[in-house]
């Protein structure tokens, strides 16, 4: 069975193993996830189930979305993740998943989330790019460099690596192990570093490329 859940960053830590090693962590909160929404093979061409997270306010939220959650009898939910699955007719609409209910220690997952925003950057911070000489007679640093040929074709390149904005992007860690799964305080601990800043929203799911 697919596994998924949706939770926020806090942040890392350290945990000691039963023979002294340490292990660096993420700590992710997991509340409970409702299901929203069923896709059918039948009627959508694929299984999926569609997933809310995090309570919101009802001024907060646009009328189309309403009348989904007003239709389906399901509580105002933040944000919505569809996630496929073999089988769908193991969950009911409004049915709340708990971590639990998907992962234990030991498992393998994949963490996706939005990386941090680093503004405008040069060449050198946003592609690894090396500088020129820092000698008095130099007048090239960290500037980008050759733009490429002269008369042919007297253009830049598509996809030529110049300064721009730099993070914001989705990101995914892959083959990550859940050192332990805390129920009681809605809490896993992941190990390793996870995308995105403190409170940032992740997805975890089951590990697609296995170790």
């Amino acid at each position: 069975m697919s596994k998924f859940i949706m939770g926020r960053k806090l942040g890392m830590t350290q945990v000691f193993t039963e023979e002294g090693i340490v292990i660096p962590v993420t700590v992710v909160e997991v509340q409970p996830c409702t299901v929203v929404r069923k896709r059918e093979e039948s009627k959508d061409g694929y299984n999926a189930l569609v997933i809310g997270y995090e309570g919101i306010k009802e001024r907060r939220i646009n009328n189309p979305q309403k009348g989904l959650f007003t239709k389906m009898n399901v509580s105002l939910k933040k944000y919505l993740k569809e996630f496929k699955v073999s089988d769908i007719n193991n969950f009911e609409i409004g049915q709340n998943i708990k971590v639990s209910d998907m992962f234990k220690n030991g498992d393998i997952v994949d963490v996706s989330g939005v990386s941090k925003g680093k503004g405008f950057q040069g060449n050198i911070k946003r592609h690894g790019q090396s500088r020129g000489k820092e000698t008095h007679g130099s007048h090239y640093h960290r500037r980008p460099g050759s733009m490429g040929a002269c008369s042919t074709p007297s253009r830049v390149l598509k996809g030529k690596k110049l300064p721009g904005h730099m993070g914001v992007d989705k990101v995914t860690v892959q083959n990550l192990d859940i050192v332990r799964v805390d129920e009681e305080r809605n809490v896993i601990l992941v190990k390793g570093a996870v995308p995105g800043p403190k409170r940032g929203l992740l997805t975890i799911k089951s590990a697609v490329k296995k170790k």
